[in-house]
C-alpha cells in the first residue's frame, strides 16, 4: 500500500500516524529510537507492507501488470490502490478526502521535527501538491508515476502505467475492495494486539 493507506489504518492516532508516514525513512531496528507510539506507528507500516505483499488479490492486481513492468509492478499496484481508496474514499471515511488531507498536513506539520529529514522532505512535497488529494484522478496518479519513473534506478515505464489503470479499471477495483476489507481488519487486530500487549 502507499501513504494515503497507511495513513488511513492509523485512525484518529496521531503518534501512529507519524510513525506509519516516516517508517520508509526508518532502517532496521532503528524504531526503537521513538517514543511508544511512534514506535508502535513504524511497526504498523511493516505490518501492512508485509501483509499486503502476501495476500492473493493483492498479487493477482500485481500479476496483471508484471509482464510490461517486472519488478516496479508491486510499486505501481501500490500507487493504484491508493487510487481506489481516494476515489472511494466516502465508503470508508465520513470525512470528505479534502478535509482529511487538510488534517494529515496539519498534524504532520505539527510533528515535523520529529522526523528524518527524508519524511520533513516529503511532507514538504504532499503540502505543495495537495497530496492525497491529487490520487483522487487519473491526471494526478499520471503525475506521481512521472516523479517515481525520474527517480528510479532503472528505465521502469512508470509513467505509461495510467494506461493498464485505464483498461483493467473494473477489475482492479473488485480486487482492491475485496483486499482491503481484509486490510482494515489485519490493521485493527495489530493495533489492538499491540494496546494489549504493550
Amino acid at each position: 500500500m502507499n501513504f494515503l493507506a497507511h495513513l488511513f489504518l492509523s485512525g484518529n492516532d496521531e503518534n501512529l500516524m507519524i510513525g506509519n508516514f516516516i517508517a520508509d525513512s526508518i532502517r532496521g531496528s532503528a524504531f526503537n529510537n521513538y517514543e511508544h507510539g511512534i514506535k508502535n506507528g513504524i511497526l504498523l507500516h511493516r505490518f501492512i507492507d508485509s501483509y499486503t505483499d502476501a495476500h492473493p488479490v493483492y498479487l493477482q492486481s500485481v500479476n496483471r501488470l508484471r509482464p510490461r513492468y517486472k519488478k516496479y509492478a508491486g510499486v505501481i499496484m501500490d500507487i493504484f490502490y491508493d487510487y481506489f481508496l481516494a476515489i472511494n474514499w466516502q465508503q470508508y471515511s465520513p470525512i470528505p478526502l479534502a478535509e482529511y488531507t487538510v488534517q494529515v498536513h496539519r498534524t504532520l506539520l505539527q510533528h515535523k521535527n520529529k522526523m528524518p529529514t527524508h519524511s520533513q522532505l516529503f511532507l514538504q512535497y504532499m503540502v505543495k501538491y495537495n497530496v492525497p488529494m491529487v490520487y483522487a484522478t487519473h491526471s494526478g496518479i499520471a503525475q506521481v508515476l512521472k516523479g517515481m519513473a525520474h527517480r528510479a534506478r532503472f528505465k521502469s515505464d512508470m509513467e505509461h502505467a495510467t494506461t493498464e489503470l485505464k483498461l483493467y479499471q473494473p477489475e482492479m477495483q473488485i480486487e482492491f475492495t475485496l483486499f482491503f476489507a481484509d486490510m482494515i481488519k489485519a490493521a485493527n487486530g495489530f493495533i489492538e494486539r499491540k494496546k494489549i500487549g504493550g
